[in-house]
């Protein structure tokens, strides 16, 4: 989305080294937004684990079977959910990456089901993109088929070999 009323529609909240955080007048939520651009393949930034918890919340990235991490930098919360998504968060080596070109002022979304089995809270998708899935619950009630069309982390990888 481009164009004033975008922008009029939305009210920066904080910045930080590669985004900031915009409350969207419109949607009433948080979101992050690139305040560069980035080529696909590019690492945004490097994260790191804040606290591990044994249950999954709205806050937290799974790594393995009842290891689910907050993110540090905290900022990284405010990635929203996208069916088309631009950014992957690589549990493996700790790194956000590109995995489309990004423009300036774009908003930073990820795949959930790319690093959750099973979230804590579904929700209905209105990402608006033709691949939408609708109903985002987890990798876990997702067919495999779907699921390797997305770059997904290595602890969900391994979550649907087990299942064959």
């Amino acid at each position: 989305m481009h164009g004033s009323s975008t922008l009029d529609a939305q009210k920066i909240l904080s910045t930080h080294s590669v985004a900031s955080v915009v409350y969207n007048n419109i949607s009433k939520q948080k979101e992050l937004r690139a305040i560069k651009k980035f080529a696909a393949g590019d690492i945004i930034i490097p994260f790191s684990a804040g606290e591990t918890l044994t249950e999954p919340n709205y806050l937290t990235v799974q790594i393995g079977i009842a290891e689910h991490i907050t993110l540090v930098p905290d900022f990284l919360q405010y990635t929203n959910h996208s069916c088309r998504p631009n950014v992957f968060f690589d549990t493996t080596n700790r790194v956000l990456l590109a995995i489309r070109d990004i423009e300036t002022m774009e908003e930073l979304t990820f795949f959930y089901p790319s690093t959750e089995l099973n979230m804590a809270d579904s929700f209905d998708c209105f990402c608006g993109h033709k691949e939408c899935l609708t109903h985002i619950k987890g990798a876990a009630y997702m067919a495999t088929a779907i699921l390797e069309q997305y770059r997904l982390t290595d602890f969900i990888k391994s979550q649907l070999h087990s299942k064959k």
